[in-house]
Order: C-alpha cells, then sequence, then structure tokens
C-alpha cells in the first residue's frame, strides 16, 4: 500500500474559486476535517499541488 496517500481537508472552501472547489469535489473532500485515500498518481498530485493550502497529505 505505499502507492496510496491520505488526503485530509483542514481548511475551509470559503472564499475560494470555483476551480479550487471542483478541485477538492474531484478529490472526494465535501467537508472539513474529511480524510480520503487516493492512489499516488500524477493526476492526483497536480490536484493536490493545486489545493495544498487547504489540505493535509500523509504518505
Amino acid at each position: 500500500m505505499s502507492n496510496t496517500m491520505k488526503i485530509t481537508q483542514v481548511k475551509s472552501e470559503i472564499g475560494s474559486t470555483k476551480k479550487i472547489r471542483a478541485t477538492l469535489v474531484g478529490l472526494g473532500l465535501t467537508k472539513m476535517n474529511k480524510t480520503v485515500t487516493r492512489k499516488d498518481t500524477p493526476e492526483i498530485r497536480g490536484m493536490i499541488n493545486k489545493v495544498l493550502h487547504l489540505v493535509r497529505v500523509e504518505e
């Protein structure tokens, strides 16, 4: 399971742009402190880089 990562939303998306909100929904993050597990792919990494100021990532 080394090719997965845990992503937790730690800040609210209120005040963010529609693109940022859509990226969070694409990752599966809809509420504060929600944690999802995703595969470590370049697509997911790119999405995380867009919302890095709102999430915490654990390898």
